[in-house]
């Protein structure tokens, strides 16, 4: 006689297991995948800020006569320096200008997008996604064409016109994943309590996108922080951001110790901000 007791008992503990094993194989690449290509490079990076530059560029011997040639002199040089923290604190405010600028203009275009007829939505979304379909640096020398007449060229209006225009789906796409998922019946019953359009904008509407500015104020921000190539062909020698810095330091001056000082700085300045980010949202879920 078949003891089905034992067999009921045993196999939810299997498919634990097997549960448990799925889950290691389907995340154990992208974890192999971030420690190779994001934690390693890190590290090295790490190391690197702590050695001197090398004689003809790169960087000196982590060794010599068997002792760790390390040292903390591209730090002092940095802190001592106040042109350093002007040029980050311009980066920030470029990339803080251009992340707003993206949201005042994504907002009531994603708004539409996700009101519009469904037959049209995936019209309207591939009408956003369809400057990807060129080269980058195509559409940033179009963008030189346009400005050279208008003798704007070089100026920080390009160089802020150029990253929104570059960043700008990457805050319209999130905003609209958002606001299509939104339930009108909500509206409809703010509009049946008295509520006017206005009001039901900021009391229903704005509140539920905020996951959704959230996210496309990262995609924006983060990226402008590191942009180099846009400030570099359509701003003037006042206009260089840390993205520029970081990348003459490693290909035009060949101090590589400064220039992974500095992406560090950069990279702790990021996590810094992202971490501030994630806890201002957990205490204003749990106030609300």
């Amino acid at each position: 006689m078949t003891d089905f007791s034992t067999d009921s008992a045993t196999r939810p503990h299997e498919s634990g297991r097997d549960s448990r094993v799925t889950q290691w194989l389907v995340s154990l690449p992208p974890t192999l995948f971030l420690l190779v290509f994001f934690l390693a490079p890190a590290l090295i990076m790490l190391v690197a800020s702590f050695q001197y530059p090398g004689e003809f560029g790169g960087l000196a011997p982590l060794f010599i006569d068997g002792q760790a040639n390390l040292s903390l002199e591209t730090y002092r040089f940095f802190f001592s320096d106040l042109i350093y923290a002007e040029i980050f604190l311009r980066s920030f405010l470029v990339a803080a200008a251009t992340t707003l600028i993206c949201l005042i203009l994504a907002y009531p275009l994603a708004l539409t997008i996700a009101h519009s007829p469904k037959r049209h939505r995936d019209l309207l979304v591939l009408l956003v996604i369809l400057p990807f379909a060129s080269n980058f640096l195509i559409r940033i020398y179009a963008w030189i064409i346009l400005l050279g007449p208008a003798n704007l060229l070089y100026t920080p209006f390009a160089v802020i016109a150029g990253m929104v225009y570059v960043h700008l789906p990457f805050m319209i796409l999130p905003l609209y994943t958002n606001l299509e998922k939104h339930d009108p019946a909500l509206l409809e019953a703010a509009q049946d309590l008295g509520a006017g359009a206005w009001t039901r904008f900021w009391r229903v509407t704005f509140p539920l996108s905020l996951p959704g500015i959230w996210s496309g104020t990262a995609l924006v921000f983060i990226p402008v922080l590191g942009m180099f190539a846009i400030p570099e062909l359509l701003g003037g020698t006042g206009d260089i951001l840390i993205g520029n810095l970081i990348k003459e330091q490693f290909l035009d001056n060949r101090d590589w110790p400064l220039g992974s000082t500095l992406s560090l700085l950069l990279t702790l300045a990021v996590l810094l901000l992202a971490g501030f980010s994630a806890w201002a949202g957990r205490t204003r879920r749990r106030l609300a």
